[in-house]
């Protein structure tokens, strides 16, 4: 299961995957779910996920907690720290020399 958070850093508008890797996803086997509106500021609406074959969830902690694979497009913020647990994959751009409470994390 990979889950999209919608990106709560100030200022950051993009979203970690497109309808279009939705549907590869999709037709390789993999359940994906994007929180509600996550798209939007990319000019993806939700019904284009969902054509494309994803679930949307209205909240984020849902996204987090039901996912294997949370793919972003920053790093994930103080807020989002308590979401961690052993075996969850994150993928994204991690800048851990400036942020060293997200490496302990």
């Amino acid at each position: 299961r990979i889950g999209i958070p919608k990106e709560i850093k100030n200022n950051e508008n993009r979203v970690a995957i497109t309808p279009a890797g939705t549907a590869d996803f999709v037709r390789a086997g993999h359940q994906v779910m994007i929180e509600q509106g996550a798209g939007l500021g990319s000019g993806f609406t939700d019904q284009e996920y969902v054509a494309a074959g994803g679930e949307i969830k209205e909240q984020a902690a849902s996204i987090w907690t039901e996912s294997d694979m949370i793919m972003k497009v920053k790093e994930p913020l103080p807020s989002e720290y308590d979401y961690f647990r052993p075996g969850l994959i994150l993928f994204t751009y991690l800048h851990l020399a400036a942020e060293p409470a997200l490496a302990k994390a």
